[in-house]
């Protein structure tokens, strides 16, 4: 007898069902990062309107490209502007780094950096005779050396063009335009549990500098701050705000099936908080994800109150205790997508545990018939149970007793799937039965997103 038919057979309506859901409907986790470029649409330059881009590493300590890069486009030919003299002003926490003009004659200009911890802001090149603009070669770009993006939060870019097309033909008043760009900025929290012992938090902010975190062991909730300006100007060229909270995977107290949100006190959407199990060995990371939509959502319920807005976006993460199926994997290529379920939802040893899943391709969320695949159970680092299966239709089901000492923080690993090497993890705890409700763990996943990933997000922001 087929599986597909003990399945029927055996499990009854409820894994039917989540079968079938799962195969109907495909689920994406989907989170955006931090974003490395900011677009100054449709400047007016004498009668002609060009875009100016503005790109630079989200992290300077973990790229090896670090590099300022400047783009003019013309609006109508899309092409890259000529001749352009850019002056601009760097600023961070309200403090100028440095103010110059640079010139690039096909409209591209990179700017090499050189972070240093001491010395004066030096820039290294070669300069006009008209303004004093610097400029470099293919082979020899300008570089800046000395104190800058050092530390972590919002740079604020001040742009004006001062000629364009003709390089002698200075151009006075073309007005004087912001780009606003994120360099990553991690920092520590000590905080106590409810048994008085210190837990590590860590804060990754993919937007601004963060502050007046705590974490409260009676409600079991984090909060945080961080400055935010809710005026449309500033607003309307932020993309996305992305913060990281991180804390231990062992950090029980803390641990659970899903996370509630609010900005402000304002619930944010459930797409806007996921769980990340996946991307370090030690921690769980839990994502905040605020879209351009969620913050002008945000600031019109703010602004319902009657009150003045706030200069900062005030973050609180809570418990939850409702986990919604299926969860979502994909692997580090994205590839393929796996959805999971488990029946019964509380799992203890000594019970059988079915679990229920779907492989799909990562990139259009289709099931994959004729999936083969190896299904692991980890604990404590050592495998307790390893199978392999093909999934006919794209789900499958595999089940599995745990016994009396296999308790803990346990790894679901889906691997070598479709005979290609790639693998996905499901962070679960299995916890012995004290007579009181199981605790449930889930979870998975990272999926490293671009800006061009932001259609597939609010896709699941409908979904959801």
């Amino acid at each position: 007898m087929s599986r597909t038919i003990l399945l029927l057979s055996k499990f009854g309506i409820f894994v039917i069902a989540t079968i079938a859901i799962s195969l109907l409907f495909p689920v994406s986790s989907v989170y955006g990062h931090g974003l490395g470029i900011d677009t100054i649409r449709s400047v007016d330059v004498q009668g002609k309107k060009i875009s100016i881009s503005v790109e630079l590493p989200i992290s300077f300590e973990q790229t090896s490209e670090k590099q300022i890069t400047i783009t003019a486009t013309e609006d109508e030919t899309k092409e890259n502007a000529k001749n352009v003299t850019f002056l601009i002003g760097l600023f961070h926490e309200n403090k100028m780094i440095f103010r110059n003009y640079f010139f690039a004659p096909d409209g591209v200009l990179p700017i090499k950096v050189n972070p240093t911890q001491e010395g004066e802001i030096t820039i290294h090149g070669e300069q006009d005779s008209l303004l004093g603009a610097w400029h470099g070669t293919e082979s020899n770009p300008v570089m800046i050396s000395g104190p800058i993006f050092n530390s972590g939060g919002l740079y604020n870019f001040e742009i004006e063009v001062r000629t364009i097309d003709e390089p002698t033909n200075i151009i006075e008043n073309s007005g004087v335009y912001n780009a606003d760009l994120s360099i990553a900025d991690s920092t520590k929290f000590l905080q106590k549990d409810a048994q008085n012992q210190d837990v590590q938090f860590k804060i990754k902010s993919y937007f601004d500098n963060i502050s007046n975190f705590e974490y409260d062991p009676i409600a079991k909730q984090v909060t945080f701050e961080m400055p935010f300006d809710w005026s449309e100007k500033q607003m309307s060229h932020i993309p996305v705000v992305h913060e990281e909270v991180h804390f231990p995977k062992n950090f029980a107290e803390f641990l659970s099936p899903s996370y509630t949100g609010k900005a402000n006190g304002i619930d944010l959407f459930k797409a806007s908080v996921t769980i990340d199990d996946y991307t370090e060995d030690d921690e769980r990371i839990v994502h905040f994800v605020l879209l351009q939509d969620h913050l002008r959502f945000i600031k019109n319920q703010l602004q319902k109150s009657g009150e003045p807005l706030p200069n900062t976006i005030t973050f609180t993460l809570s418990r939850s205790e409702t986990t919604g199926f299926p969860l979502t994997a994909f692997t580090k290529s994205e590839d393929f997508q796996v959805n999971l379920s488990w029946d019964p939802i509380e799992i203890a040893p000594g019970k059988n545990t079915n679990f229920i899943f779907t492989i799909r391709d990562g990139k259009t969320g289709e099931p994959l018939r004729n999936s083969d695949y190896t299904f692991v159970i980890i604990q404590n680092g050592k495998e307790i149970h390893r199978t392999t299966g093909t999934a006919q239709v794209g789900g499958e089901f595999e089940r599995y007793e745990f016994a009396e000492d296999q308790t803990g923080p346990t790894i679901i690993r889906f691997d070598n799937i479709r005979n290609t090497g790639q693998e996905t993890d499901f962070g679960i705890v299995v916890a012995p039965e004290f007579g009181a409700i199981t605790i449930m763990i889930l979870f998975s996943t990272l999926l490293v997103v671009v800006l061009a990933s932001r259609n597939r997000f609010s896709k699941n922001l409908i979904s959801n």
